[in-house]
């Protein structure tokens, strides 16, 4: 009810796009600003569509990357890649492309840390890769692309 409710609320935000308007001055945090709206944005779908988040930007020190979002989808641990793109002309690449073979290699080693550290390595797990693509004065489109790859990633 209440991931229902805060989806609805994000929805209604994000009919005017999930990124910054164009032409804002360019800097760090102006450019990880789109990434972290549409984790955000990631997350309450995810939720609104009966995943359970136990973790979110999920790190290990010495270890290159994150895992955006960590949730259950039934009895199933789901380590989700969020990818946002935003629209300046038309897309040349969808988001899910950018999970390259590196990505993914990173990807499973942080899972596999991720197991390790929470004594579960024998559970059923599968990577998932979320994509919104946004376009200015419009709501988000999202993809969720379900087993996207497997943990032998290598």
């Amino acid at each position: 009810m209440i991931a229902s409710l805060m989806f609805s609320i994000l929805n209604y935000a994000a009919k005017k796009g999930v990124t910054a308007a164009h032409g804002e001055v360019e800097s760090k945090l102006a450019a990880r600003q789109p990434g972290v709206k549409g984790e955000t944005y990631a997350y309450w779908y995810l939720r609104r569509h009966g995943y359970t988040p136990v973790a979110r930007n999920y790190t290990v020190a010495g270890t290159k990357g994150e895992i955006d979002i960590v949730a259950y989808d039934g009895a199933v641990l789901v380590f989700v890649e969020v990818r946002t793109r935003s629209a300046s002309g038309s897309f040349l690449t969808r988001p899910e492309e950018a999970v390259n073979h590196e990505k993914r290699r990173n990807l499973s080693r942080m899972a596999r840390q991720f197991l390790r550290s929470r004594r579960i390595e024998s559970a059923t797990c599968r990577f998932d890769v979320l994509a919104i693509e946004t376009h200015p004065g419009q709501k988000p489109t999202v993809r969720l692309q379900k087993d996207a790859f497997g943990m032998g990633a290598q």
